[in-house]
This record gives C-alpha cells, structure tokens and sequence, in this order.
C-alpha cells in the first residue's frame, strides 16, 4: 500500500492515522507544486485531481480524499476504535467532524496560502477561521479530543490548525485548543509521522 503525500499539506492528516493503525505503508512523495514524483513521474498520471493524500492499495485501486482515507484506515483496525461503528450515531458525528473540519476550516485557509487571492479579500477567511476555531476550542472544553477519546478526525484537525502558524493566525487565546495540539503532539503516530515528512525530500 502506498501513501502519495507532500509534506505540510492535508496529507499528513492519513499519514498520521497509516501509524495510529499500524499498518504497513509506503509513503511516495508527491509535490503539490511540480506534480511530479521523485523519479520524474508526472503526478497527474497517478491521481487526475493533481493533488495529496492519494491512497493506493496493492491491487492498483486507488482512493482519494482525506476524509474517505482516515475512515478506511480506521476500519481496517476496528479494535483501535480510530473511528466509531459504520452505521452509528457516534459514527456519523465522527463524519460530521470530517465535513466540518474539511469545509469550514480547511477550505476557508487555503486561499489564504494562493498568491493570486486579493490581499484585501483574505481579512475575511482570516476571521472566518478564527471563528470556526473558536466553536472548535469551545466543544473542547472538557474533552482531551473531538469525540471524547482519539479518533481520526483529531488527526485532521491537528492538520489543518498546525497551518495557523506559518499563516500568522493567533490562536493563543483558545486554551483548550491549544491543550488539543499539545496532547496530539506528543502521540508517538503523530511523532513519527511528522518526523518522516520532516526527513522527506
């Protein structure tokens, strides 16, 4: 099985989830800017959409998508309890923290790293997603994670809020956010994770 990945990017959220689930993986890494992989192949030929995560397994299928990777990495390992039982209700509030996560935070950053966005129009998706961190920081009160106990969509999260700080965004006034990020850094997954895209290149 391998993981196309580009480090910094929303890849790192499966990358994380492929070492909480133990399974064996190798990470390709995939440039989001060059669309090429180490060896020269184009990206493109290998994922359409042109960008990360992209999972393929050993019969050639291919799954795109970070939501609809961390959940069937998550079912491979139902006695890790990375994700609630299909067909829940837990399970769909883990899917509706994916939506949310995805939507609401992820999309509302990424014009702010796109050159080509006004300066002007960018204030508004800053605010937008210190809104949407502080509905997070406040369902946080109380739990170390989302759901309560570690499930693939803190992996997400922690993703998507470690680009406040290249982005200039001060989240030092969300404490349980905070507590969150550092409760996810020290996991031993997230630590290996972060240290092979560090590595990477």
């Amino acid at each position: 099985m391998k993981l196309y990945y580009s480090p910094g990017a929303c890849s790192l959220s499966p990358h994380i989830a492929l070492h909480e689930a133990g399974l064996p993986f190798e990470a390709v890494l995939a440039s989001t800017k060059s669309h090429t992989l180490q060896d020269g192949t184009d990206y493109y030929t290998i994922n359409p959409k042109g960008y990360v995560p992209l999972l393929e397994f050993d019969d050639g299928t291919r799954l795109a998508e970070g939501p609809a990777i961390v959940q069937w990495i998550a079912d491979q390992v139902p006695q890790k309890k990375l994700a609630p039982a299909a067909g829940t209700m837990e399970r769909y509030r883990l899917q509706e923290w994916l939506t949310f996560i995805g939507t609401e935070i992820h999309k509302q950053l990424s014009p702010l790293f796109n050159a080509a966005i006004p300066a002007e129009v960018k204030p508004v998706f800053r605010q937008k997603v210190l809104d949407r961190l502080a509905y997070v920081d406040r369902q946080l009160a109380g739990r170390e994670y989302l759901m309560g106990n570690f499930t693939v969509a803190d992996a997400y999260l922690f993703t998507v809020t470690r680009w406040t700080t290249p982005l200039k965004l001060d989240i030092s006034g969300l404490a349980n956010l905070n507590a969150f990020m550092a409760r996810m850094n020290a996991r031993p997954a997230v630590q290996q994770a972060l240290k092979a895209e560090a590595t990477s290149g």
